[in-house]
């Protein structure tokens, strides 16, 4: 059997592994304005690549951001609709966890070194947290790190001056990983080969490292402020229409 992950905190990916989170097929389109048209078409493309129908899935992953409204909306909405339509459960992680997890492997980051993930908030802000790497290697072949501090949103310069100025402990190595590294390389300046976009591979992996190990995981997503368009309330509704009327 299988599990999906979807992933549309920036752009869209999504990725299908076996119980044991060995990786089917995995595709991504890099639609930061499309989420919804991109979406079906890959979930369907992932299913036909390792042969399976969508009632052959045991569990939904949904990346829960943190990532600006919309885009992040559409995933986590559809990942709780297959789950609710097929009877099976839909779990949720962070997307910056799976940024953090990836870059141990990649940069070849030890225990004790620590990564700040920075990921695109717009406004010219970044969403960022901060990890510490536990061990190379846990259940599902994933390292293991464990959150310092955040999600949370805040300016580039911000965030390099409360964590590039205070490097990690006893000497260990610090990276700065995420969108936000190419977007603002004044303030973040990125490593070679850092990963840049979440992997729903990974995601996928995470969730079942969690399930495994008891560890609850919501759905909620973090948007971690109010979205740039909102309904008008009640009052300017009425103050419109006395206008209108005048």
């Amino acid at each position: 059997m299988a599990v999906l992950a979807i992933d549309t905190s920036a752009a869209v990916s999504v990725a299908l592994v076996d119980d044991d989170g060995g990786r089917l097929a995995v595709r991504t389109a890099d639609e930061r304005r499309r989420h919804a048209e991109s979406l079906a078409p890959l979930i369907a493309e992932v299913l036909a690549a390792a042969g399976l129908e969508r009632t052959d899935l045991t569990a939904v992953v949904g990346g829960t951001g943190p990532a600006p409204f919309t885009g992040l909306r559409v995933g986590l909405v559809t990942a709780r609709t297959l789950a609710l339509a097929l009877g099976i459960e839909v779990l949720g992680v962070p997307s910056v966890d799976a940024l953090a997890v990836e870059a141990v492997a990649d940069l070849g980051l030890d225990p004790g070194d620590e990564v700040v993930v920075a990921t695109d908030a717009r406004r010219k802000e970044v969403y960022w947290a901060r990890y510490r790497v536990v061990a190379h290697e846990g259940p599902h072949g994933l390292p293991a790190v464990e959150v310092l501090s955040g999600p949370e949103v805040a300016t580039a310069a911000a965030v390099a001056d409360a964590h590039l100025d205070a490097p990690a402990a006893d000497g260990a190595r610090l990276a700065v990983v995420g969108e936000g590294t190419s977007l603002y390389p004044d303030h973040l300046p990125a490593e070679e080969d850092a990963p840049v976009l979440p992997d729903a591979t990974v995601l996928a992996r995470l969730a079942l490292t969690r399930r495994a190990a008891g560890v609850e995981q919501p759905t909620e997503p973090l948007y971690l402020r109010r979205p740039d368009v909102q309904e008008p309330t009640g009052n300017r509704s009425i103050l419109r229409a006395a206008g209108s009327g005048a």
